[in-house]
């Protein structure tokens, strides 16, 4: 397995306890949640269960959601060994069977039930939670060689029904998991185990539009270049991920629609809109509904929120910062005609040259942890923040990012994607000591200005390569 060594440790480490342990595992769809709890309990499960996807329920006929997900979960008791009797009629006779089965099971051995896909289980006025808490709190909590691990892609769900739950499953989840992409040296080590040959300057380009999601990665066949395997992920009439788009948001969320609206309303905007902003744009008040929202789209990693520089709270903004949206929405959703070879045409056109531009922004700000690691800043609490100086009475300015330091520091960080060393000019050193003196201004006296150089291959040495105090290459990236 790839990565996850502290995810592995933890759950091996609860697994060997001697009490009884709650375990909720969540993340962003096709990350490999189910892979690693597959990977590392292989051949100790005494039940497993995963819920039905909503898609697959929409299109299957006979039943209703809830006669669907019980009749699931009564033939996935039958497959474990339960003697048949008569499929449940609510979620509490289902418990009520699942812990007589247990029961029989039960030697003094330590015992794991794996529920896969938790979220999926609770459909509309399904009493599921009020199940499940009486599961727990009457039965499971009491019996110490017991692991049930619950794990879903609706991190939303899984944070306000289970995590921050406060009724009756307050304070029972034992330790929590929240699964991340992989980094890109996570990516290099896949690649690497795949032995699919690509340079760490393309492994950066496929993470731009994969994300590090370890379900597309997968996808990647050896013998083939960047370009030719994302026309295969992405273009032609039998592109892997063609229908990934709509699924991420119909397995993720109760309203897709309302999810897909807001996403696609932040991708107009590289830094993302205020709520006032995004109500205007997209006719959502700024009531539960809109909160709500942002809520799962920020939990499921989707959108970051955070304050612009020199702001306060109420100019709180919203960015998308998922690479496969971004991706899929600016070159995949509207293309009229695909073909094979699509991405291989444009791979120099000017559109492409530009995006890149923009998305190694949010790769480096997906390795924050690398960036201040390179700085020697790991130890130090810091803030990162962007900032845009709109025209008035000066002229308009933005900086990618802004890491404010607790030592007095703030590392003002220009981005740059080339396919070699970077080369300052006249102009961008003239653009740089503008972008210096306002920053200047606008900073408590004390602290200081270093300008940060993050970039592929380095700073060619010149006349102007004296503006960074710091240069952060790719290399450090992969750190």
């Amino acid at each position: 397995m790839i990565g996850r060594k502290s995810e592995i440790q933890r759950l091996e480490a609860l697994y060997n306890s001697d009490k009884a342990e709650l375990v909720a595992v969540h993340g962003r769809r096709r990350v490999g949640k189910t892979y690693l709890i597959n990977e590392t309990f292989k051949g100790k499960f005494t039940f497993r269960h995963a819920g039905l996807s909503p898609i697959e329920m929409e299109s299957a006929k006979g039943g209703s959601p809830l006669r669907k997900q019980l009749k699931h979960f009564y033939n996935s008791l039958i497959l474990h060994g339960m003697k048949k009797s008569r499929c449940p009629d609510n979620w509490l006779d289902a418990f009520l069977m699942l812990e007589m089965f247990l029961q029989e099971k039960d030697d003094g051995s330590r015992m794991l039930v794996f529920l896969d896909e938790l979220p999926w289980m609770d459909t509309q006025r399904s009493g599921f939670i009020t199940a499940f808490e009486g599961f727990w709190n009457t039965w499971a909590c009491y019996h110490s060689n017991l692991v049930v691990i619950v794990c879903g892609s609706a991190t939303s769900w899984i944070t306000d029904k289970l995590i921050n739950n406060h009724g009756g499953l307050y304070d029972r989840v034992t330790y929590e998991i929240k699964l991340a992409p992989f980094t890109l040296r996570e990516c290099e080590e896949f690649f690497d185990s795949k032995q699919i040959r690509l340079s760490r300057y393309d492994i950066v380009q496929s993470y731009m539009m994969l994300g590090g999601i370890p379900y597309y990665l997968n996808y990647f066949e050896k013998g083939l270049s960047l370009a030719q395997n994302i026309d295969q992920i992405f273009f032609g009439p039998n592109a892997h991920l063609q229908h990934e788009y709509d699924r991420l948001f119909t397995s993720a969320f109760s309203n897709p629609e309302m999810m897909r609206t807001i996403v696609e309303c932040l991708n107009k905007k590289n830094a993302g809109y205020t709520r006032n902003e995004i109500t205007e744009k997209t006719g959502y008040t700024m009531g539960g509904t809109l909160s709500d929202g942002l809520k799962a789209l920020e939990a499921s990693g989707f959108i970051i929120k955070y304050i612009p520089f020199g702001k306060s709270k109420r100019d709180t903004c919203y960015k998308l910062m998922d690479p496969f949206c971004i991706f899929y929405l600016k070159f995949v959703k509207d293309q009229g005609s695909m073909t094979e070879s699509l991405w291989q045409q444009s791979i120099l056109s000017q559109p492409v040259v530009t995006w890149r531009g923009l998305a190694f922004e949010n790769v480096c700000l997906n390795h924050i942890g690398q960036i201040k690691s390179a700085l020697g800043i790991s130890g130090v609490k810091t803030n990162q923040s962007f900032w845009s100086v709109k025209p008035d009475d000066k002229e308009g300015t933005q900086i990618d990012l802004i890491i404010e330091r607790k030592d007095d520091v703030v590392n003002m960080c220009e981005m740059k994607y080339y396919n070699k060393e970077f080369a300052s000019s006249k102009k961008y050193h003239d653009t740089i000591v503008k972008r210096r003196e306002l920053l200047e201004e606008s900073i408590p006296k004390g602290m200081v200005v270093h300008s940060t150089l993050i970039t592929t291959y380095g700073l060619k040495y010149n006349e102007y390569s004296g503006d960074f105090d710091s240069v952060i290459t790719m290399e450090d990236l992969f750190r």
